[in-house]
C-alpha cells in the first residue's frame, strides 16, 4: 500500500539501461541497397524468450532455460526474478537470488535486482532476509538509486506490520520497529511521493493515526504532489481518529484537484468507506450516487458501508442496484455483504429468495459463501436448514465447523454442539479459540460443570490464551455455580489487567449466585481501580438490590447512571424499571420507563410486570395496547406479563381473549406459561371446573407440573374438595424429585380442611419418608442501616414481643370484622401460638 505494486522492470524483449549500452538493438546497414547486416547478439532473444515463458505462466520453464546458459547476465536473473514474483512464487524469487549471489557474477547485480529481490522480502514477510539484502546493496552500490530506497522502505514496513516479525516485546519492540522505518526515510536524500506514501501508510498500519496525519501535512508543507494513492493511504487515520471535520478538508482538496483524482474508483471506495466509519452515512451515499462510473469494489464497498452500520434494507436495495446495472460484476464480497444484510433483517422468506439467486449465478459455491449461508439461515430460526448444507458441503474448513457448532449453541441447542465438536475432533480439526469460545457457552447454557471444567483443562494442556479467555471461564463457572472457581480464575489475573468485561462478568457471577455482598466489594473494588463502570456494570449490579431490599442502594446507582449518561441506555432503564417495581416503588419504575428512549418489546414487558404485581392491571393492559401502536412487536414473555396481570384483577374474559388472539395477531405459539396463565385466571374467579377442562383438553402439552399445580391451588381456595383430589393424584402421578413438596403441603391443607385426618398423617408420613420439606417463608425490612428478617413462627428479633403483640392485635380486629379464615392463614392459631407463649 505504501508504495507501487508495478515492478521496477517490464518484463518485455527491451533490455534495461544499466545492463546494455544505448545502441545494442540498433541494427546496421552497409548500405541503402544492400540487405542489414545483424550483430549477432543473442541476450535479447534469449531475454524475449525467459520473459515470455513468464508471462505465459511458466517461470519454471524459463529457470530451466536459464540453467542452460553458461554465462547468464545479470539481465536475464532479473528476468527470471521479476517472472516468479509476477507469478505469485516470492520465495523461488529469493532462492534464485541466493544462487545469484553465490554464482560469478555477485558483484553485478544492479538496481533491479535489489529492488525485485526486496518486494519479494516484502510479500513473504521475510525480515531476516530482508535486511541480508539491504546488507548486500550498502557493500555494492555507493549510492543507491530510489527505486531501491522505496522499495526497501516499502520491505521494512510490511514485514514489520506482521506478527510474525516480533523482535522484542511490548514497547520496545513499538520503539524498534518505528526506529527501522523512520530511519531508512531519513537517509533518503531524495524522497518523491511513493516514499512519503509508504511512511504515512506505515504509521496507518500500526495505528499510530495522529502520527499519519502529522506526516501527511507535512508532505504537503514540502510541495510534494499528492497521489491518487496519498489519500488512499490517510482516509482510514481519518476515520479511526473520528475526525468528520478534517475529513471533509481532505476531501474538498481532492474535488479541487480534477477528475484524475476525484473519479479515481480506488479513491472513490475508500471515500465512502471513510464516511461510512465515521457515520455519515448521507455523505457516502452521496458520492456513491455522484460517481459517473462504479466497479465491483465500489458497488461492494456501499454495501458494506450499510451493513456495518446496522443498516441492512438500505444494503439489500443498493445489492438489487447492483443485480440491474451492467456495470457490477457480482463477486464473493458482493454476495458476503448481501447475506450478512439478511442474517441482520432476520427474514427466512429473504434468506431462501438470495440463497436461490446465489445458486442460479454461481455453478459451484464457495466454502466461504457456504459459510455465510449457515449462519444466515441460523439467524433466521432455521438452524435445521444450516446443518441441511453443512451437512451436503464437499468440503469443510474449521471455520465451517465452527459456524455450525456455534449456530446449535446460539439456538439452544447445546448437545448437538458438543456432539458436532467431537465429530469435528474424529475428522482431525484441531480446536481454535472460536470452538473453545463456544463450548464454554454451551457449558454455560447447560450449567454443566463437567462440561466447563473438562474444557478448561483442554485449554491449559494445550496452552490455548485468547483475548477474553478470562471472561468467558468466570462466566461459565458462575452459571456452573462453582462460583469460587470464577472468583479463583477472576483473582488470578493480576489487578491493572483486568478490564470492564473481566469486572463485569465477576459482578454479574456473584450477583446471579444471590453473593449480593461479593458483588458489591468487587463493584467497590471497580471503583478503587479506577475502571468506569458501563451499562453491562450495571446491569449486572442493579439486580442485586433487590434480595437486599435496599433501594437507597438502587437510588444511589441510578444516581451514578445519570451523572455518566447511561440512563438512557435501553438496558440500564429496563434493569432500573425491574428494580424499582421489584422494590415496590411503581411510581419510580414508570418515571424511568417514560424517560427511556427507544424502548424494546423487553422495557415494555418489565413495566407490565411492574404494575400486574401491584395489581394496576389496567395501566399494564392500555400500556400493552399501546405496544402495537408503537411498533413495538409483544413476545412470548409479554404476553404472559399481560395476562398474568389479567388474572391478579380478574379481568378472564380480556385475558381469554390476548389468549385466543396470540397466534393469529401476534404470531406466538402459545407455551407452558400461557396454558399456566389461563388455568390461574379462570381458577382465581371460582371457574374451577372450566379450568380442569382446558387443561385437560390440552392433551399431553398440558401434562406440566405447573398448570396441574395452580389448578389445585384453585380447587382449595373454592373448597372443591373432590375436584381437588382428582387434581392431587394427577400431580402424584406427575411426581418429580423437585418442586413437590408445596403440593404435598398445599393437599394436606386440603384434607384438614375437609377432617380427613387419617389421609393427612397418611400423606406427612410419606412426606417424611420420602425426605420433603417445605422451604421455611422469609421475609425481611432494612431499616437504619440494619436488615431485619423474619421466618415464620421466629422467635429470634430482639423485638419479638412488641412484634407478637401487634399480631395479636391484627389478628383480633381481622376476627372481629367477620373475617372467616382457612387453614392456610388460620388467625385462631396465630391466637393460640400467641396464648401459648404467653405473649
Amino acid at each position: 500500500m505504501g508504495c507501487s505494486t508495478a515492478l521496477p522492470l517490464p518484463l518485455s524483449s527491451t533490455p534495461s539501461p544499466p545492463a546494455q549500452p544505448a545502441n545494442t538493438n540498433t541494427s546496421t546497414y552497409s548500405s541503402p541497397l544492400s540487405p542489414p547486416i545483424l550483430k549477432p547478439i543473442k541476450t535479447p532473444t534469449v531475454r524475449s524468450r525467459l520473459s515470455n515463458l513468464c508471462k505465459q505462466g511458466q517461470p519454471h520453464l524459463a529457470r530451466q532455460l536459464l540453467d542452460a546458459i553458461p554465462k547468464p547476465t545479470t539481465v536475464l536473473w532479473n528476468t527470471i526474478i521479476i517472472g516468479f514474483i509476477c507469478n505469485n512464487m516470492p520465495h523461488e524469487a529469493l532462492f534464485l537470488y541466493s544462487q545469484m549471489k553465490n554464482s560469478l557474477l555477485a558483484n553485478k547485480c544492479d538496481s533491479y535486482t535489489y529492488s525485485s529481490t526486496l518486494k519479494a522480502c516484502a510479500e513473504t514477510r521475510n525480515l531476516k532476509f530482508g535486511k541480508a539484502v539491504h546488507c548486500h546493496f550498502i557493500r555494492c552500490q555507493s549510492n543507491p538509486s530510489r527505486i531501491v530506497h522505496n522499495s526497501l522502505l516499502n520491505m521494512y514496513s510490511m514485514c514489520l506490520s506482521s506478527p510474525d516479525n516480533e523482535i522484542v516485546p511490548c514497547i520496545e519492540s513499538y520503539y524498534l520497529k518505528y526506529d527501522l522505518v523512520h530511519k531508512v526515510f531519513d537517509t533518503m536524500h531524495r524522497r518523491n511521493v511513493v516514499a512519503w506514501n509508504t511512511l504515512v501508510a506505515w504509521y496507518v498500519k500500526t495505528e499510530q493515526y495522529v502520527e499519519a496525519v502529522k506526516q501527511f501535512k507535512m508532505m504537503m508543507k514540502m510541495g510534494i504532489k499528492l497521489s491518487p494513492l496519498s489519500f488512499v493511504n490517510i482516509f482510514p487515520a481519518l476515520s479511526k481518529l473520528g475526525d468528520p471535520q478534517n475529513a471533509d478538508g481532505l476531501y474538498g482538496m481532492l474535488l479541487k484537484l480534477g477528475s484524475e483524482y476525484a473519479n479515481d474508483l480506488f479513491v472513490v471506495s475508500s471515500t465512502i468507506f471513510m464516511y461510512s466509519e465515521l457515520g455519515c452515512l448521507n455523505m457516502a451515499r452521496k458520492i456513491f450516487d455522484c460517481c459517473s462510473e462504479r466497479n465491483t469494489e465500489v458497488w461492494n464497498t456501499m454495501i458494506g458501508a450499510y451493513v456495518q452500520n446496522d443498516c441492512p434494507v438500505e444494503g439489500i436495495g443498493i445489492f438489487l442496484e447492483a443485480i440491474e446495472s451492467e456495470d457490477a460484476v457480482l463477486d464473493d464480497v458482493t454476495f458476503l455483504s448481501a447475506l450478512t444484510a439478511v442474517s441482520q433483517l432476520q427474514l427466512l422468506r429473504l434468506a431462501q429468495q438470495l440463497h436461490a439467486f446465489i445458486l442460479k449465478r454461481l455453478s459451484v459455491l464457495p466454502v466461504i459463501i457456504l459459510n455465510a449461508v449457515i449462519v444466515m439461515y441460523s439467524r433466521c430460526n432455521s438452524v435445521e436448514t444450516s446443518f441441511k448444507i453443512f451437512h451436503r458441503m464437499l468440503e469443510r474448513d474449521i471455520v465451517s465447523w465452527n459456524t455450525m457448532v456455534s449456530a446449535f449453541v446460539q439456538n439452544g441447542l447445546d448437545d448437538e454442539g458438543l456432539m458436532l465438536v467431537y465429530e469435528m475432533q474424529k475428522q482431525g480439526f484441531l480446536t481454535d479459540s472460536v470452538t473453545v469460545t463456544a463450548l464454554l457457552s454451551s457449558a454455560s447454557n447447560l450449567g454443566s460443570k463437567d462440561i466447563g471444567t473438562q474444557v478448561h483443562a483442554y485449554l491449559i494442556r494445550h496452552g490455548i490464551q485468547f483475548e477474553g479467555m478470562e471472561n468467558y471461564l468466570i462466566h461459565m463457572y458462575a452459571k456452573s455455580g462453582l462460583v469460587r472457581a470464577a472468583q479463583m480464575v477472576f483473582e488470578k489475573k493480576f489487578t491493572h489487567d483486568r478490564d470492564q468485561a473481566t469486572w463485569n462478568a465477576m459482578i454479574a457471577g456473584y450477583t446471579q449466585n444471590s453473593l449480593i455482598e461479593e458483588a458489591f466489594v468487587v463493584f467497590r473494588q471497580m471503583l478503587e481501580q479506577n475502571v468506569i463502570p458501563n451499562a453491562v456494570t450495571i446491569v449486572s449490579i442493579i439486580p442485586a438490590c433487590n434480595p437486599m431490599g435496599r433501594i437507597d442502594l438502587g437510588k444511589q446507582l441510578h444516581g451514578f447512571c445519570v451523572r455518566h449518561h447511561l440512563d438512557q441506555n435501553v438496558f440500564v432503564g429496563t434493569a432500573l424499571v425491574d428494580m424499582y417495581s421489584k422494590s415496590g416503588s411503581v411510581t419510580y419504575a414508570e418515571n424511568v420507563f417514560i424517560r427511556t428512549p427507544d424502548k424494546t418489546s423487553v422495557t415494555c414487558t418489565t413495566m407490565i410486570l411492574g404494575y400486574g404485581q401491584h395489581g394496576m392491571s389496567e395501566r399494564a393492559l392500555s400500556l400493552f395496547h399501546s405496544m402495537q401502536e408503537s411498533s413495538i412487536k409483544p413476545d412470548a414473555i409479554t404476553l404472559v406479563a399481560v395476562m398474568s396481570a389479567c388474572s391478579y384483577a380478574g379481568l378472564v374474559d380480556e385475558g381469554l381473549r390476548i389468549f385466543e388472539s396470540m397466534e393469529k395477531a401476534y404470531n406466538i405459539k402459545p407455551s407452558t406459561e400461557h396454558y399456566c396463565c389461563v388455568a390461574d385466571m379462570l381458577g382465581r374467579v371460582g371457574r374451577v371446573v372450566e379450568a380442569y377442562e382446558f387443561v385437560t383438553g390440552l392433551g399431553e402439552e398440558g401434562n406440566v407440573l405447573e398448570i396441574w399445580g395452580s389448578l389445585l391451588g384453585a380447587c382449595r381456595i373454592h373448597k372443591q374438595f373432590e375436584l381437588g383430589t382428582v387434581v392431587a393424584e394427577k400431580l402424584l402421578e406427575m411426581e418429580t424429585v423437585n418442586g413437590m413438596t408445596g403440593y404435598h403441603v398445599l393437599l394436606s391443607n386440603m384434607y384438614a380442611n375437609e377432617g380427613k385426618w387419617e389421609d393427612v398423617n397418611k400423606l406427612r408420613r410419606q412426606m417424611r419418608e420420602k425426605g420433603l420439606r417445605k422451604e421455611i417463608g422469609c421475609s425481611w425490612i432494612w431499616i437504619a442501616g440494619f436488615m431485619n428478617s423474619f421466618v415464620s413462627w421466629d422467635r429470634k428479633p430482639p423485638q419479638c414481643g412488641e412484634i407478637y403483640g401487634i399480631l395479636k392485635i391484627l389478628a383480633m380486629e381481622m376476627k372481629d370484622a367477620g373475617y372467616r379464615a382457612c387453614l392456610a392463614s388460620s388467625v385462631d392459631g396465630i391466637l393460640e401460638f400467641i396464648g401459648i407463649k404467653g405473649i
